[in-house]
């Protein structure tokens, strides 16, 4: 590991490294399992970036985002995607007061720290687009003016893989501006066993917060502070890179199943999310443990796949695995 240079004291470390603990106890107190979402969210925020959940329904992907919205005391907002949604009804509009005969701006439900857009596939392609100019440009455009939306704007949109009539599927562009996508799997016997014991003892009726959105300002600078080496740089340009020319970095049977690798959007979201896990592990610096943490969560979504990896059942984390397979680690 080479020499690190880093502003960073060990006293914001510990500031940090316990902010940190705080809102990751908080989440365990209130979540049963699901320990890698509440990861994945805690990152993206972190990192100011968004997240996309899969999952079929009613597996708390609602609740998470509350849950991490309520630790940091955060604006929440809720927005369930409809096909007759329209971009004025998330973004905001003008409305004439015939009081005083003017136009009044009226803020839509995007104007929020932490903003769960349930079943984004449901919402129609241009509502969609709305929504691509808020997360990225983090501004909305209403009756010809510019608002900047919150310093803290994380999106968690979810949507179900399984269920496919009456939805309009996201843009390969779209895709790629969430920082994560997380996969939700069903609870064992005994975390659902559990989660009715929790239900029944009423632990979501109480709300404490045990951090501030100053706090997460905090850590968003603490995470671009951190130091990340040129050779993990490198080691993250080269597996984007590998994710491009599969066919001749990995087996040629898995390689046939890519339709389209990484953009260079993948690479800074490994370096984003690297830069939070090391944070989160009480570390100034990145190491390559830390880039393949949320390896899955950041390449999921990038790395097309073609029709037949469908019809033979072949998952993306194969090919991701693979391409961690064949680049080497420094």
């Amino acid at each position: 590991m080479e020499m690190y240079k880093t502003d960073i004291t060990d006293e914001q470390i510990a500031e940090a490294s316990a902010i940190i603990a705080n809102i990751r106890n908080y989440y365990a107190s209130k979540m049963v399992g699901q320990e890698r979402l509440g990861i994945s969210l805690l990152v993206s925020m972190m990192a100011n970036g968004h997240i996309l959940l899969e999952s079929v329904p009613g597996l708390a992907k609602t609740t998470a985002a509350m849950v991490v919205t309520e630790a940091v005391n955060g604006d929440f907002s809720r927005i369930q995607c409809t096909p007759d949604l329209l971009p004025s009804d998330i973004v905001g509009t003008q409305t004439f007061n015939m009081n005083n005969n003017t136009f009044e701006t009226k803020m839509g439900p995007v104007y929020a720290n932490f903003v769960l857009l349930d079943e984004i596939n449901r919402s129609s392609a241009k509502t969609q687009s709305a929504m691509l100019e808020a997360m990225q440009e983090r501004s909305v455009s209403i009756g010809g003016k510019s608002y900047r939306l919150p310093q803290v704007f994380v999106v968690v949109a979810t949507q179900n893989p399984i269920e496919q009539e009456g939805t309009y599927e996201l843009s390969e562009a779209q895709l790629d501006r969430f920082l994560l996508k997380e996969v939700i799997s069903y609870p064992t016997i005994s975390q659902e066993v559990e989660i009715l014991n929790r239900i029944e003892a009423g632990v979501f009726s109480s709300v404490t917060a045990v951090a501030s959105i100053e706090d997460v300002l905090f850590l968003q600078d603490m995470c671009k502070r951190v130091y990340i080496a040129p050779s993990i740089k490198e080691y993250i340009v080269n597996i984007v890179q590998t994710s491009r020319r599969a066919e001749t970095k990995i087996d040629k049977n898995l390689a046939s199943y890519v339709a389209m690798g990484a953009s260079t959007r993948a690479a800074i979201a490994f370096m984003e999310v690297s830069k939070a896990v090391a944070l989160i592990n009480g570390r100034k610096y990145v190491t390559p443990d830390d880039v393949k943490e949320l390896r899955y969560e950041v390449l999921r979504h990038r790395i097309m796949m073609n029709f037949a990896a469908i019809a033979d059942g072949i998952k993306p984390e194969s090919i991701i695995d693979a391409i961690f397979g064949a680049v080497d680690t420094p």
